[in-house]
């Protein structure tokens, strides 16, 4: 292993995804084996990601991870069995340069350091275990020299968090459930590549960043245990509509895609509400997006938006382009307008861009926006004011990515502790 003061690091971007045919529900908790096939968009990882930055070195006593600044245990199952699987494919790494060389040996005694950075609120329905997992499988395949396709990772990254498998590529993306007792064949396609479909434009509506109350890990297990309507789903409905969002996607059909997403997103919440006891991921601010969102669609005769909610009250809108893009946040800001002193930087985060669209520069502007023509009939239009904490504007975006640039690294380089 040559000299013993070394630390080797790699550095990873990982995006987080958003599914539109949903996963709920494993038929094997251990390998997180999926009840059905699932598909996904990817989200711009320059508006949120996960940034992972791992490290070897004889000088480490064990394996250490923070997340978002703070240690965690990685005694969980999940973080040790992606671990164990990425260091059984580790391969012989020489670095003569630094004076470095890992046999495929060594890799089973050195421990590793482990940094990760959300850049959007964890645990709160916005996919962060996903990236979380996807990028440590990512970073530490790279640092160990692991010679895998993204399939074969994408099947790793499943076993710390399902929906992770699919965050390993960029565009649309199928989680095929498989039938191999092992998982050997439950991993992640990619259908469509990021620029496929760059029309279209992507709005969260951050209802929440709170941790919420039941976790998806104990509310999917309730979920198959109790729900009759999942069995049903599983076996009948979700085949069907897999077969024919492939073909949306393909054809770039919004019509189909915003009728098929709006559909699957309402009955995957209508399982946690069959579940017994029942679950309650959304609120009434979601409840009202939701309302928004099919009164404007049915005012146009054809659908503008579609909406999907994960296991959260946070709404992600997907406008089929820019112009409706615009058209949509002026009718949220309308409607959800922020308390009188919030700053409209911190209120519009990501490609705020679709700002200057609405004709949005300040506060005030947003006071002076006028009623969308579908709500002349409410008189007066309610405003439910501070009810979303921000909006995210993003796209479809690509997979992950390996940083270069060791300023952008988590982990000091000569001591392998955070930052």
């Amino acid at each position: 292993m040559a000299s013993q003061k070394w630390i080797l690091m790699t550095t990873a971007q990982t995006p987080t995804n958003i599914a539109v045919i949903k996963y709920w529900g494993k038929r094997d908790e251990a390998l997180i084996l999926a009840v059905n096939d699932s598909i996904s968009v990817t989200l711009d990882p320059q508006h949120l990601c996960t940034t992972t930055t791992v490290a070897v070195s004889p000088m480490f006593q064990s394996d250490r991870m923070w997340l978002n600044g703070k240690e965690i245990s990685l005694s969980g199952g999940r973080y040790q069995n992606c671990l164990r699987e990425i260091r059984s494919r580790a391969s012989e790494i020489e670095d003569e340069k630094k004076g470095i060389k890992i046999t495929k040996k060594d890799w089973e005694k050195l421990h590793v350091h482990i940094a990760s950075y959300n850049n959007f609120p964890t645990a709160a329905g916005l996919a962060s275990s996903a990236a979380g997992f996807a990028c440590l499988v990512f970073s530490l395949a790279k640092l160990m020299n692991v010679q895998e396709d993204q399939g074969k990772l994408s099947a790793i990254a499943r076993q710390g968090s399902g929906s992770a498998c699919r965050s390993l590529y960029g565009g649309f993306v199928k989680w095929v459930m498989g039938n191999e007792k092992n998982g050997g064949d439950s991993i992640a396609v990619q259908l469509q590549d990021e620029k496929h479909w760059d029309e279209l434009v992507i709005i969260i509506a951050v209802v929440s960043s709170r941790q919420k109350e039941t976790s998806s890990t104990s509310g999917m297990r309730d979920s198959v245990e109790t729900s009759l309507l999942l069995q049903h789903r599983a076996k009948e409905v979700v085949p069907k509509r897999i077969i024919e969002m492939e073909e949306a996607i393909k054809n770039r059909d919004f019509l189909s895609f915003a009728r098929l997403t709006c559909a699957d997103s309402n009955q995957f919440h209508a399982v946690c509400l069959d579940t017994s006891p029942p679950i309650f991921y959304m609120n009434d601010t979601s409840h009202r997006i939701i309302s928004c969102v099919e009164k404007w669609n049915r005012s146009e005769g054809t659908p503008q938006v579609a909406y999907t909610f994960d296991a959260g009250p946070n709404a992600v809108l997907i406008a089929r382009d820019r112009k409706v893009a615009a058209n949509l946040l002026q009718r949220l800001l309308y409607y959800f307008p922020p308390h009188s002193d919030t700053d409209l930087n911190s209120y519009v985060i990501g490609d705020k861009s679709i700002l200057g669209d609405v004709g949005v520069d300040e506060m005030r502007d947003v006071e002076a926006l006028p009623p969308p023509p579908e709500a002349k009939d409410q008189i007066p239009a309610q405003k439910q004011r501070g009810a979303v904490s921000y909006f995210i504007c993003t796209r479809p975006g690509k997979g992950p990515v390996l940083l270069s640039d060791e300023s952008q690294a988590l982990l000091n380089p000569e001591s392998g502790l955070p930052k």
